[in-house]
This record gives structure tokens, C-alpha cells and sequence, in this order.
């Protein structure tokens, strides 16, 4: 969730880690800091800022802060509070200093025997055990910092993405990876490294992938890589930098923007993969084939908004693909007896490809007997992608909004794409494959139609400004539309709300609703209409306010319960996404009224990368 900067150069890094922090800012923190090694004595000196990395930056600017070697980073809480004691980087003795992505589970542990051995400690964090420890392995075992590193992460049991700096070897930097990303920039005569290639994009162009396990040292000519105590190469990657992607433009936010990208993304990510007849399935890749060969059942695991784009899914390949369909929330996956079917394919999905519960679900499945591991993800040179045995990339580009949008729909491209695929192997007739495709090939123009209803919704939208909680109602298919629905409005606006299969309402959340509630439904023109009409007029015989976004054709009316948002007429099968649309406008609508931090809504993070 943090993110990590670090440079050695022959020029000041000062300016190159500020412009990196403030490139990670989308991924969420609440504390920022910086360590250099001081370019007169080559002593550490550090400074660090509770909140915005403006903060630090206005810090920074205060007195003479310059350095040729330095480490930065953006926290975000998992041990201790946030306070300036607990942001990064960590020092022992002042003279060695550590920024540290993850989770170190046995900290306390360590933490008393270090205690014992006279380390003090000055945070609440299990990084600061880390620093300690690798200067114990320095000034007792006289190791060199390299060394010490590599001793270091035999005792540390969790994930950890490490960078280290020392006054004693002022010219390297000192990085281990295990199950948080970290990535080498590759400069000329310099050298960078970072949680993220974004952070780097204005000094390189040229990255190195850091697998797991990998313990690297980076100097200003030389990057020498070790795994498992073997020295090892790692493949150098060139990617061109797209400063757009990171810049709003004329938007006010990156997740209005990001809504209004749907219409382009959606047919990238449809593009070289769907002829006018059919899904191309080689788009999978070379071992799709003999994969989905043997595919008789599925089992989904994913994460929030992409645990959604599962449930959907779950529909669409019982109904198109006719086979069975498992779907679990990946942090609770690994801690229950899983009884993998004969025939099943394990499918992650994740917009990252770092989510930390979505990887381990993925290791653990390597334990069960799956015919294979597909991956639905936006980022190509991800752990999810890498340790898959093929993927489908959905080319959303660079989502910033910490609430995700065009990395949602995306995901139900591909899936959709993937179940069509299945179906065909299970007896799909070819018309009904054509009939599926079309309406694909017509999904972007569909979405750019559906965001012309933007004014509409946004003057809806005044109705949720004063409201504490809201209920969103779906029927089938669209039950997982109206929980993407609730969580995006609680996410970003922080109006409690929560989402119920339309026929669940008498059963219990009926008694909640009351003319101050109101209710958010979802009304495609499909064959469970007739059943949602009766759920809604149960609620408005109770005074409740109705809020329906639905198909033109349906006949909806607006009246004093009712407030009614046409929605264009569409494909059964693409209902689910183009319905997504208007909920994703609601609940910026209602944010950008009531004031909130939009794209980096509160005590949330972009990128999940601790359990």
C-alpha cells in the first residue's frame, strides 16, 4: 500500500525523490519522509511529514537538504498510528537508515529479543525492527551491509519490499523483495529503484523487475542481483513514458476522467481479441488452449470491486458457458478446506496484479489440482501475471482514482471474453457467439451514450447530499452491480451503504426504510423486471424514496416516490456494465458536493499490497 523511492546519482536526489513521492500519491498514505545521505559528511539526515507529501516537500525547503544517495517513502498505517514518529524511514544509530513496504509478522518477537540485546526504539512499527537488526548483523557480525541484508531476511517471516542506505558504504543502496513489489530504474552513471515504475518515468525509461526473493545492490555504475544466493540477471524492460495517464487535464479529478476513458479502454482492452464473428482465443496466449481443453468448472478469487467483477461473472458462465462457477473473497480463500473440482480453472483477478490476499490465494492454489491459472489483470509486469500460468491484460492504462472504475469494467471485458470462450467449448452455437459478439463490438459506443446521462445524474445527486445511509437493489445479474454501486458511494462520500438482492427486502432490510432512506435500483429490461417492479412498490408503499436507473423500454415514470434516469436500451448480456456507468457518476456526483477527497478518499489505498 506504501510507496517506495530510492537513488544514487552524481547530482542532488533530493528533487528526483519528492517527484517520485508525489507520483504515488494515488496510491494512498497518511505520512511521508525522506533519508539522504548528506553530501558533506555522507551522515543520514532525515525528514519526515504527518499527511500530504506537500508537507514534506515544505520541510525540506526550509533548510539545505541535499544528497546524492537517498530513500523515500509514502506510509500507510498498518502498525502504529499514523504520527511523524512512525513514518518512514527508520534509522538505528543514525547511521543506518530503512524504508520498508509490507508486513513483518513476527516483529514482536524480534522486537523484545532486540530490546533485550539494548535496542532502543523510537516507533510503534515492525520496520523499525528491520533497521535494527541489519545494524546488529553489522556491528556485531561485521558484516557489510550487503551481507547483513541477506542475514537480516532469514529471520523475517511476512512480506517486505526493503530499502537500505548506510553512512559506513555511502555509495549503495541495499534492496530485497518478498511479496511486495520492487522495480530497478535503470539510468546512465545513476541508478533508482522504486515500488512502482511510475515513481520513475521522469528520469528512466528502462526497468528491471525484481522477482521474489531477489536481494539486489545498486551503485552508481553497476546493479548486481542475488537469489537464494546465487547471483542472478534480470531482463531489462523498456517502457515509454505516458505522462497523460498521470495528469487530469480538463477534469477536476483522475476519477472523473477515469470514467470518461471507459469508452476507449473498454475497446482497447476489446481490440485484436473479438472478430465480427467470434472471440479470438489465442488472445490468452500459447497454453490457453490446451488449458481450456480440459476447463469443466471455475473458480474465481478476487478483492473488492474486483470481487464483483467475479460475481458477475459467476452468472454469465452458468447461464452462457453452462458449467459451474465458484467465487471467493481471496483473504478468506486459503483459510477454509478447499476441494478443487476435477476440471476446474483457478481465475484471480486484480487491477494491480500486487494485492497481497489475491497472490497468496494464487501460491496456495498451486497446492490443489486445477487445470490451470488464468489471470484477469491491468498490469503486465505484475506478480499476479508473472506467476500465472497465462493471463488476459485488460489495457485500462494507469488508474489513479483510488475507487475503481475503468479498471472494473475492463475486468468485465476480459471475463466476459474468457466466458465466451468456455461456452463455445461447451456447445455455444456459432449464431449465439455472433449474437454475443456483436453487442461487444457495440459496447464502447453504448458507454460513451450512457455518460451523455452525466447532468441528469449529477442534479439527481443533490437528493443524497444530507443523507447518512443508502440502501442499492438489484435482481440477479445485477445483485453484484448494486454492491459495486454501494461501495463506490460509501468509498468516496462516506454515506454508509449497502447493497441487497431486491427479493431479499422483505426478509429484514424493509424495516429500515422510511421516507429518509433512499433506495438506489438498477432496472434493466430483462425477464426478473416484472419481479423488481414488485420489490420497488413495496418500498414506496412504505414512503422510501426510489432512485431507478433503467432501461428506456421499461416504462418507469417519475412521480413524488419515484426519480427515474433512462438508461439506453441494451444487449441483456451487456447490462451489467453499461449499468455500472451511471452508479460510478452517482456517487462522484454526491462526493463532489458534500466535499471529500475524491481520488484519495480516507484510511484507503490504490494498490492492497499487505494481507
Amino acid at each position: 500500500m506504501c510507496g517506495i523511492v530510492g537513488a544514487v546519482a552524481q547530482r542532488d536526489v533530493s528533487g528526483i525523490l519528492l517527484e517520485g513521492l508525489r507520483r504515488l500519491e494515488y496510491r494512498g498514505y497518511d505520512s511521508a519522509g525522506m533519508a539522504l545521505l548528506n553530501k558533506q559528511d555522507n551522515s543520514v539526515d532525515c525528514i519526515k511529514a504527518l499527511g500530504k507529501v506537500e508537507k514534506l516537500a515544505q520541510s525540506m525547503s526550509k533548510r539545505e537538504f541535499e544528497g546524492h544517495i537517498g530513500i523515500a517513502h509514502t506510509r500507510w498505517a498498518t502498525h502504529g498510528v499514523p504520527s511523524e514518529k512512525n513514518a518512514h524511514p527508520h534509522l538505528s544509530d543514525d547511521d543506518i537508515a530503512l524504508v520498508h513496504n509490507g508486513i513483518i509478522e513476527n516483529h514482536a518477537v524480534l522486537r523484545e529479543q532486540l530490546i533485550k540485546d539494548g535496542y532502543a526504539f523510537q516507533s510503534d512499527t515492525d520496520t523499525e525492527v528491520v533497521v535494527h537488526l541489519i545494524k546488529q548483523q553489522c556491528k556485531d557480525n561485521g558484516h557489510n551491509l550487503l551481507d547483513a541484508v541477506k542475514e537480516t531476511i532469514k529471520k523475517l517471516h511476512g512480506a517486505y519490499g526493503l530499502c537500505v542506505i548506510s553512512s559506513n558504504e555511502p555509495d549503495k543502496i541495499i534492496v530485497a523483495r518478498s511479496g511486495s513489489p520492487l522495480v530497478i530504474g535503470v539510468g546512465i552513471g545513476e541508478n533508482f529503484i522504486a515500488s512502482d515504475a511510475l515513481a520513475l518515468g521522469q528520469v528512466t525509461d528502462r526497468f528491471i523487475y525484481l522477482e521474489e526473493g531477489d536481494v539486489a545492490e545498486l551503485s552508481l555504475k553497476n546493479i548486481r542481483i542475488w537469489n537464494a544466493g546465487k547471483k542472478v540477471t534480470r531482463p531489462t524492460t523498456h517502457i515509454a513514458s505516458e505522462v497523460a495517464e498521470v495528469e487530469k487535464g480538463e477534469f477536476g479529478h483522475f476519477m472523473l476522467k477515469e470514467i470518461y476513458e471507459q469508452p476507449k479502454v473498454i475497446r482497447d482492452t476489446l481490440s485484436g481479441r473479438v472478430s465480427d464473428t467470434h472471440v479470438l482465443e489465442e488472445a490468452f496466449g500459447v497454453k490457453a488452449k490446451a488449458i481450456f481443453d480440459q476447463v469443466k468448472s471455475v473458480q474465481i478469487v478476487a478483492c473488492g470491486t474486483s470481487f464483483h467483477a467475479a460475481m458477475i461473472t459467476k452468472y454469465w458462465l452458468e447461464n452462457i458457458a453452462k458449467i459451474s462457477c465458484s467465487v471467493d473473497i481471496a483473504s478468506d480463500y486459503r483459510y477454509r478446506n478447499i476441494i478443487a473440482q476435477p476440471g476446474s480453472l483457478f481465475v484471480t483477478i486484480s487491477q494491480s496484479g500486487e494485492t497481497a490476499d489475491t497472490l497468496a490465494a494464487l501460491r496456495y492454489s498451486r497446492e490443489l489440482n486445477y487445470v490451470g491459472r488464468l489471470a484477469i489483470c491491468n498490469v503486465a509486469t505484475s506478480s499476479l501475471v508473472r506467476e500465472s500460468d497465462f493471463c488476459l491484460l485488460t489495457t485500462a492504462g494507469r488508474e489513479i482514482g483510488v475507487a475503481s472504475t475503468k479498471a472494473f469494467t475492463t475486468q468485465l471485458c476480459a471475463l466476459l471474453l474468457m466466458t465466451l470462450v468456455v461456452a463455445r467449448r461447451n456447445g455455444m452455437p456459432e449464431e449465439v457467439e455472433l449474437k454475443h459478439v456483436k453487442a461487444l463490438n457495440e459496447l464502447p459506443d453504448l458507454v460513451a451514450k450512457t455518460l451523455k446521462l452525466d447532468d441528469e445524474i449529477k442534479e439527481l445527486s443533490r437528493n443524497l447530499i444530507d443523507k447518512n445511509h443508502a440502501l442499492f437493489l438489484g435482481r440477479g445479474i445485477q445483485y453484484p452491480v448494486a454492491k459495486e454501486g454501494a461501495l463506490k458511494l460509501k468509498e468516496i462520500s462516506y454515506i454508509h451503504a449497502e447493497a441487497y438482492p431486491a427479493g431479499e427486502l422483505k426478509h429484514g432490510p424493509l424495516a429500515l426504510v422510511d421516507d429518509k432512506m433512499p433506495i438506489i435500483a438498477v432496472a434493466p429490461n430483462d425477464e426478473l423486471l416484472g419481479k423488481l417492479r414488485g420489490n420497488l412498490a413495496e418500498v414506496s408503499a412504505r414512503g422510501g424514496k426510489l432512485f431507478v436507473f433503467a432501461d428506456e423500454s421499461a416504462g418507469f415514470e417519475n412521480d413524488s416516490n419515484c426519480n427515474v434516469v433512462n438508461v439506453p436500451s441494451i444487449p441483456e448480456i451487456l447490462a451489467p456494465i453499461v449499468y455500472t456507468i451511471p452508479l460510478q457518476l452517482l456517487s462522484y456526483h454526491v462526493a463532489i458536493f458534500k466535499g471529500t477527497d475524491v481520488d484519495h478518499p480516507r484510511n484507503l489505498a490504490k494498490s492492497v499490497t499487505v494481507e
